[in-house]
């Protein structure tokens, strides 16, 4: 039986799918739980974060240096930095960001993955459940009424991914990295592979950005119920 994943075959789409009905599960528990329950939340986010380290565990057992190209900067590990913030201490202001990072990047991740390894590889398991259940993570916290993006939000992520990109910027000039796919595109197809040619796409991105976070907004642009999650 092949082991490669096909880009939107059974296997690749029934994965897409497992995250969001995990969140719904998970949604449903947390409401019938008794109000501040901090369980599934806890359990969430230490999931996560063995998840993501074992990443850097995995390179440093092949012998790889991580530094300068195996640091958490990619959006997606400053995104995982930022839910397990949230899942462990709620803060409205950084789920403003975390919202639309998780949900516009990490989802995107999932729908168009950059692997070179087979699905069973370390690699590639590491990498969909880190993505996958950061959207997990992100619906959950929507779904059981935890936590909502608040009016001007759209703004605030978009102004914050710039500033980070810039400071990105400086670190890929100097020690001569790729971060955030700021110099070259991935190898393999992604959104960026029709966003035209460096660096073009850079600016491209940033109106793919707007375009998706303001999609991502529409849910609760007419609600008036705020957010239960707690400064």
């Amino acid at each position: 039986m092949s082991t490669e994943l096909q880009l939107f075959g059974l296997r690749h789409i029934a994965i897409i799918f497992a995250f969001p009905i995990l969140a719904a599960i998970l949604a449903l528990i947390q409401r019938r739980l008794s109000p501040g329950s901090r369980g599934l939340r806890f359990g969430l986010a230490l999931i996560l974060f063995v998840n993501g380290a074992l990443f850097y565990v995995y390179h440093a057992y092949l012998g790889h240096s991580l530094f300068p190209n195996y640091l958490p900067l990619e959006l997606c590990d400053m995104s995982l930095f930022l839910i397990i913030f949230v899942l462990l201490i709620p803060n409205r202001a950084i789920f403003d960001l975390t919202y639309y990072y998780v949900m516009a990047g990490a989802s995107m991740s999932l729908l168009t993955p950059n692997l070179s390894q087979p699905l069973l590889s370390v690699i590639t398991v590491q990498y969909f459940v880190n993505h996958g259940l950061m959207v997990t993570a992100v619906l959950f916290l929507v779904w059981s009424r935890q936590a909502r993006p608040r009016p001007g939000s759209v703004v605030r992520a978009i102004v914050a991914l710039n500033i980070y990109a810039v400071f990105i910027g400086i670190f890929n000039v100097i020690f001569k990295t790729n971060y955030l796919y700021l110099f070259a595109k991935p190898h393999s197809d992604t959104l960026l592979t029709v966003l035209g040619p460096w660096p073009w796409y850079i600016v491209s991105c940033d109106g793919v950005a707007l375009i998706l976070f303001l999609l991502l907004y529409l849910p609760f642009r007419k609600s008036s119920t705020d957010a239960s999650l707690l400064d």
